[in-house]
């Protein structure tokens, strides 16, 4: 069994070295084996640079765009060449621990789900501002409100899939609107989505976090379009 996982990544230089060591070294079960599958965003800083030093004989295949198209863009592109059984999306700024691969992909590997979310209100959260706690709270309130469901962190980047169900769906948003987007459209095709806790350390503007509230309108937004749309 294999697991791809896909980092899109957009003027990462400065953590992009950490994230795929952190990867390579992240302990899976003994059948599980990893491809790691890097979307360059149209990056204008070094980071195709840094990455011209990952060949395909390390497990590293390196993908790249141009211009910028948005995570969303880069991560359809990873997707679509994923060779995996299993998928999971793994954000490039450090946020996210990859410690917990093991603990997400269990139960698909034991049939006991087809889609995982790693659940940061069921695990650890450290250095969240209040207004993103708050944003993320309301769009996980409002989404199960409107869909009848009880999921508690539906903007986590932590998904992973089934490769064939993942595959099924067509992602029609860009920028930050595939997090929303594909939740939705799994549960009206009748997925159930079973969480696992996880560990999660926000990172500031600073530090190199890019979504603005812009951009988390548009992904609010998502909600109700799809909510009320006939989706594939």
């Amino acid at each position: 069994m294999k697991l791809s996982v896909i980092i899109p990544v957009y003027n990462e230089a400065r953590t992009i070295d950490t994230i795929i060591k952190k990867v390579q070294s992240s302990p899976l079960p003994n059948e599980v084996t990893k491809e790691i599958i890097i979307v360059n965003d149209g990056s204008t800083d070094n980071t195709p640079q840094i990455l011209e030093k990952h060949t395909p004989s390390s497990g590293i295949k390196v993908l790249h765009q141009d211009q910028s198209h948005g995570k969303t863009a880069a991560v359809c592109i990873g997707i679509k060449h994923a060779a995996g059984d299993i998928i999971i999306i793994q954000d490039a700024d450090l946020e996210y621990n990859p410690e917990d691969y093991s603990n997400l992909i269990t139960p698909i590997i034991k049939q006991a789900a087809s889609v995982v979310y790693g659940s940061r209100f069921k695990g650890t959260i450290k250095k969240m501002t209040w207004i993103n706690r708050f944003a993320n709270i309301l769009s996980n309130i409002t989404f199960n409100l409107l869909f009848s469901t009880n999921i508690s962190d539906i903007n986590t980047c932590y998904k992973v899939f089934k490769q064939d169900i993942l595959k099924s769906i067509t992602i029609e948003t860009r920028n930050f609107g595939f997090d929303t987007e594909v939740t939705t459209k799994l549960i009206k095709n009748g997925h159930k989505i079973h969480e696992v806790p996880i560990n999660y350390v926000a990172r500031s503007k600073k530090e190199g976090k890019k979504i603005n509230w812009g951009q988390a309108l548009e992904i609010y937004w998502i909600i109700f379009k799809y909510r009320f749309k006939s989706t594939t």
